[in-house]
């Protein structure tokens, strides 16, 4: 399994950022992918053609596939604002299969303001989608770091 984080330039300089967490810890199980408009990541292109990575992105009116399905999965790394600006401004996210979260708790995460309600900050996404692959002991280290991070 791999997850893909679509990161908008401006969380590189951000001490809030929380896909660092998840990067830190897991290794080459995340990879951040800095969002470029214009030039999307060949790698990405690739998987989209082959059917082989999904977007976990919350969206109205869309049909979700399983995340059973899916090996690869990406997450839009940014704020709320700056992942809505990404994915309306990629046309190659529009038709990707996509994943939802139903987490059983609200986030936690208290170091950014203008939260979504209902919305999981970028590290806890990861933790959700390590629980639901199968791998809750890597979810819980995880989760300890977000702890940590997030005083």
């Amino acid at each position: 399994m791999k997850i893909y984080l679509l990161t908008h330039e401006r969380e590189l300089q951000r001490k809030t950022n929380t896909g660092q967490i998840a990067i830190k810890q897991l290794g080459p199980m995340v990879e951040r992918v800095v969002w470029q408009r214009r030039q999307p990541n060949p790698d990405l292109l690739a998987l989209m053609k082959a059917n082989q990575i999904a977007l976990m992105y919350p969206q109205d009116g869309v049909e979700y596939s399983s995340i059973d399905h899916f090996d690869n999965i990406i997450l839009i790394d940014s704020t709320w604002q700056e992942a809505n600006k990404i994915y309306n401004r990629s046309a190659y996210l529009q038709d990707v299969p996509k994943i939802k979260l139903t987490p059983s708790h609200v986030s936690h995460y208290s170091l950014r303001r203008n939260q979504r309600d209902g919305g999981l900050c970028t590290v806890e996404c990861v933790i959700e989608i390590l629980k639901l692959k199968g791998i809750p002991g890597v979810a819980e280290d995880l989760l300890r770091e977000f702890e940590q991070f997030n005083i």
